[in-house]
């Protein structure tokens, strides 16, 4: 292989690695708990917050912690989830009603940093015929926490921290271009300059 083509081959990976450090970075999403509603044999997102709505007796509500773009990016709550099964050792109790709930805490993959998910748990919860989904779920899944817009941040005390931040797809801050990209891209642009300049000198002299 001549110089001259050898320094075309670094100027061409040059090129190609000074555009992926310049390209877009990873999409992004929010970490946060989504609130779902069972219908008949599937999930559907619920359409208000768990704070305002109210399950009628044998419902079924679900709650999943992971990284979404959106509503129809977010990840459904896993395993089996019928009502006969959830709350088949709770006895029905006149005045009241019982709502079955999943909590599902994710994956290891969209876990905030340093933090473990429990195990995917169900509960029974009885309460009041005019209890909202929030009430049902504070009687089973101690602490929830919640921030300043009431927004629901952690149930069972998971996570410990944050609440909805923004991070890059696969879990990581949204932070652009990797240093190692950019240091990469200008190695290979130096070795191409020198690749170039070494070849001219030798046809000139």
């Amino acid at each position: 292989m001549t110089a001259v083509r050898r320094a075309a081959l670094l100027l061409l990976a040059a090129l190609t690695l000074c555009a992926a450090a310049a390209g877009p970075a990873a999409a992004t999403g929010y970490r946060y708990w989504s609130f779902w509603e069972r219908d008949g044999a599937r999930w559907t997102y619920a359409t208000q917050g768990p704070s305002t709505a109210r399950p009628a007796d044998g419902s079924v509500e679900g709650f999943r912690f992971a990284v979404s773009e959106d509503s129809a990016d977010a990840s459904r709550p896993r395993g089996t989830a019928d009502f006969g099964t959830i709350c088949a050792g709770t006895p029905a109790v006149a005045g009241r009603k019982r709502v079955g709930l999943v909590v599902d805490f994710g994956t290891a993959a969209d876990a905030s940093p340093g933090e473990r998910p429990p195990a995917r748990r169900t509960a029974c919860a009885v309460v009041s015929e005019d209890a909202t989904t929030a009430e049902a779920l504070a009687t089973v899944a101690k602490p929830l926490r919640y921030d300043t817009n009431a927004l629901l941040c952690a149930i069972g005390g998971y996570p410990e921290r944050g609440c909805g931040e923004k991070v890059a797809a696969g879990g990581t801050s949204d932070s652009g271009p990797s240093v190692g990209l950019l240091a990469g891209a200008g190695v290979v642009a130096l070795l191409a300059a020198g690749a170039f300049w070494q070849a001219r000198r030798r046809r000139n002299g």
